[in-house]
């Protein structure tokens, strides 16, 4: 029996006609709609007929999240009359709505509305991209901005396109970019229309509730404990000023138990609702609470697609867990961050669903238009080795025919693919191998799904299939951070992971191949050798398998080095070891401190940190490193220059690390000129041997390049390292060590850079003479080290000499330097005859009489020029 009074009361259904008009027109449209409008509920309702209006179509409705696929399909049976799974019956299959979810079906050929998630609908697509008998596709909470869900609807795009004009597409959210979303469905007809729903929504109330003193919100994925305490203070004063249930957002499980143990006593009853909570759970949250005041302690899986009844009242951390991946050290982890404008708005908006409510934001008002318009898209800072294989399997492999609202990030695409082919995902071009296919199929991520396919084989299908769902579904901190023992714990445990978990396995094995019912190769672990492994040896190799740049090797206690080069610590050993209070971890008593080996299967890099904490990790040995990471196994010389000198051996690596090295007594030639080489740049010029004719060898062909140019070379420090071989070729050839540079004359080898070819260098001399003669005969060293040359000479030499030496070519005047007959400075001069005219005379009355016994002829451009005192010029 349909219940029509709540249908009508729906404030979409007045946007419903042209939202079919353009459904039979061009055939897609966006539907912005507010919260609480059953933008999720009533249009795929009504797309299918089922409301007893248009034709009876099945509709397809994606959901970001399983716990919004199953409370949408809940929510649209209710309005129907009936109940999800129970609407039909067992001969006849499910009734008319129905979801699937990861591990869980209810839905069948009499469904004729099925929600399902981002994900599922991307397998759905790579198994039949006709989707045939599905005629509209509704992309629910697409300003989420999901990968899976971009993915998904240039897919759709594509067979539009390409095998079904017919299919109808709908983009719907609440809040969105709806021209972006307009053009891309649209595509080359023009932009689809966009159909605005004007929602009914009751006022809500803004609250600015920041801390007293300020708190640092996050640091990585570690939030201040002060600010959990004050959004638990918060919601107890929530419950005292206001009524009805409360809603409080939080980024995370860890977050969710912190306030939910300060909240210990409240005169009300608490929940929490997040991704891991069991489907019951969920199911008992959205039902509502019987009379009973409640509060709710959720992430963001709250935000969307659903109503959680008897709340009039949110409390919002401000706070968001989004992935961001660290492509150079290979890591991806979720990490938190502020939350958008439009996660804010949503958030609130489920206060004003039913009643007029109110939001408390745990921020100062003035800090609002500094929080991002939008959440990043997940394509943007994602790790995008599943979106990469997607692709391949969709035959675009550079994913630059895909109608994306954002390009993915060239770097990312290309780590991505790296990652695909290590594993045999890809081939050289990119595209997908049958194995990539097969990969792509199971339902995992391309890591996971290579350790399953490999693993299983070595220690039997449901052994790899349990290890596998582990890693899938991130068992609770409270497991710890072995992965073995965390494993043992799912076994015997009874919580809600433990059931999810069992779920998952079972699911992973029947994927993987193993029969119904199990098999002796299941249910022992494996045949041979592989049913002979401990539940650690198969931990260790099932982690390394999926990670194999992850593989690790002690540098000291509670400290390792992984292949990928990243140092990895365990909980504690930053601080020299030791269980840190109220940190997550096992500290000195886990299982991992003493291992030589470890397979680390997750971990981050907390902001600033140079080193990874390792979150989950299991005891490996160096053959099961080695046989994990082939790609990565390599032996050979290795030539390099290390602490100020060369250092050759052999060396066998794992990745970054080094398993053993022996001296080379007759090291390549070419792997030690380039060691060599290698030196200098890193240390500079000084390793070379400057005497001064170098040093001044160098600046007199700097200053012929500073004012000709070309073809005399540059000589700055730059410039020399860069051609290096070109003028120290001779030397490198037979240079060894840090000593044979020492001896080498930069000088001789400068020469060499000399414009000999051209025939210019025979005019060197010439034009920066390293000496000049001035009138007393002597030969006087020229100083190129500065801004202009000098010439420093005692001024009795260069009597009788009326015009000042000129050189590069005559372009450039000599600075001359007149020194007493001690040879101290006495007078600077570009231009000695005006010196004669009108200096002299002043520089005379000072030095004559401090210096008697030297000529001081009243005009010295017409005296005889000496380097002697007047005696002996007197002498002859």
């Amino acid at each position: 029996m349909i219940r029509r009074d709540a249908l009508d009361q729906l404030p979409v259904r007045t946007a419903l006609p042209a939202l079919r008009a353009a459904l039979d027109g061009p055939g897609s449209a966006v539907l912005c709609a507010p919260p609480g409008t059953g933008k999720t509920t009533s249009v795929p309702l009504d797309l299918a007929g089922l409301t007893g209006e248009g034709p009876v179509r099945r509709v397809l409705v994606a959901e970001p999240r399983r716990m919004a696929a199953r409370a949408a399909a809940r929510r649209m049976a209710w309005l129907l009359g009936e109940e999800v799974g129970t609407g039909a019956a067992p001969a006849q299959g499910w009734g008319p709505v129905g979801f699937t979810v990861r591990g869980e079906r209810r839905a069948g050929p009499r469904t004729a509305v099925e929600v399902v998630t981002t994900g599922v609908l991307l397998q759905r697509l790579q198994r039949d991209p006709e989707l045939a008998g599905i005629d509209v596709v509704v992309l629910d909470e697409c300003h989420e901005r999901h990968l899976d869900a971009d993915t998904s609807a240039a897919f759709l795009l594509d067979v539009r396109e390409a095998l079904r004009p017919e299919l109808r597409l709908v983009a719907a959210s609440a809040t969105t970019d709806a021209e972006g979303w307009a053009r891309l469905l649209g595509g080359a007809q023009g932009a689809a229309p966009v159909v605005e729903a004007a929602g009914v929504s009751h006022p809500v109330e803004v609250v600015w509730a920041p801390p007293e003193r300020p708190v640092r919100p996050a640091h990585g994925t570690r939030v201040d404990p002060a600010l959990l305490t004050h959004v638990a203070g918060v919601v107890r004063r929530a419950l005292r000023e206001r009524t009805g249930d409360v809603l409080c957002f939080l980024p995370g499980v860890g977050e969710i138990g912190r306030v939910a143990g300060e909240l210990a006593g409240v005169d009300a009853e608490v929940l929490q609702v997040h991704g891991r909570a069991p489907a019951e759970v969920q199911d008992a949250v959205l039902a509502g609470g019987n009379g009973v005041r409640r509060v709710v302690l959720a992430t963001s899986v709250a935000e969307s697609s659903l109503t959680v009844p008897g709340v009039r009242v949110v409390v919002d951390s401000g706070l968001a867990r989004v992935p961001r991946t660290d492509h150079a050290r290979g890591l991806s982890a979720l990490t938190t961050v502020r939350a958008s404008r439009a996660a804010a708005r949503q958030r609130a908006g489920r206060a004003g669903r039913e009643a007029p409510g109110a939001v408390y934001r745990c921020w100062a008002e003035g800090e609002d238009g500094r929080l991002p318009a939008f959440p990043d898209p997940e394509i943007r800072v994602a790790d995008l080795t599943a979106f990469a294989l997607q692709a391949a399997c969709w035959g675009d492999p550079a994913a630059d025919g895909l109608a994306l609202l954002d390009a993915p990030p060239a770097g990312a695409l290309a780590a991505a693919r790296e990652v695909l082919t290590a594993i045999g995902a890809v081939d050289g071009a990119g595209r997908a191998t049958e194995r990539g296919v097969r990969m792509a199929r199971l339902g995992l991520h391309p890591r996971l799904a290579r350790a399953l396919l490999d693993g299983a084989p070595e220690v039997g299908v449901r052994r790899a299939a349990e290890v596998v769902a582990l890693l899938s579904e991130e068992p609770p901190r409270a497991y710890g951070d072995d992965l073995a023992a965390a494993w043992r714990t799912a076994r015997r445990g009874g919580d809600a992971y433990g059931a999810r978990w069992r779920q998952e396995a079972r699911r992973l094995a029947s994927a993987a191949g193993e029969p119904r019912g199990g098999s002796a190769a299941g249910a022992d672990g494996g045949r041979g050798a592989g049913a002979r492994l401990t539940d650690d040896a198969v931990a260790g190799l099932l982690a390394a398998l999926a990670f194999p740049e992850r593989v690790a090797r002690a540098r000291r206690r509670g400290s390792y080095l992984m292949a990928s080069g990243t140092g990895a610590e365990l909980a504690g050993a930053q601080a020299g070891g030791g269980h840190r209070p109220g940190s997550s971890g096992p500290g000195d008593g886990s299982g991992l401190r003493d291992a030589e080996w470890l397979a680390v299967a997750v971990a981050d890099r907390p902001v600033a940190a140079a080193s990874a904490r390792v979150r989950l990790a299991a005891v490996i040995d160096e053959e099961t490193a080695c046989a994990a990471a082939p790609a990565l196994y390599a032996s050979g010389e290795e030539v390099r220059w290390s602490e100020g000198d060369v250092v050759a051996r052999r060396v066998t690596r794992l990745g970054a690390i080094e398993l053993a090295a022996r001296p080379l007594t007759a090291p390549d030639p070419g792997l030690l000129r380039d060691a060599v080489v290698s030196g200098l740049r890193r240390e500079g010029l000084g390793l070379l041997r400057w005497p001064a004719a170098a040093v001044s060898l160098r600046q007199r062909m700097a200053f012929v390049h500073r004012e000709l140019g070309a073809p005399w070379p540059d000589v700055s420090d730059a410039a020399l390292l860069e051609c290096v071989e070109e003028w120290l070729g001779v030397e490198l050839g037979r240079a060894r060590r840090r000593a044979d540079l020492e001896r080498v004359d930069a000088g001789q080898a400068l020469a060499r850079l000399l414009p000999w070819a051209t025939g210019d260098a025979a005019r060197f001399d010439e034009l920066a003479p390293e000496r000049i003669e001035v009138p007393s005969g002597s030969r006087v060293r020229v100083d190129y080290g500065g801004a202009q040359p000098v010439l420093a000479v005692k001024l009795q030499e260069l009597f009788g000499w009326q015009e000042s030496p000129r050189v590069a070519g005559g372009r450039v005047p000599v600075l001359v330097h007149l020194l007493s007959p001690a040879g101290r400075p006495a007078a600077v001069t570009a231009d000695l005859a005006s010196f004669w005219r009108d200096g002299y005379r002043s520089v005379r009355a000072e030095l004559r009489g401090r210096y008697p016994k030297h000529p001081w002829p009243e005009d010295p451009s017409a005296a005889e020029p000496t380097r002697h005192t007047s005696a002996r010029l007197k002498r002859g």
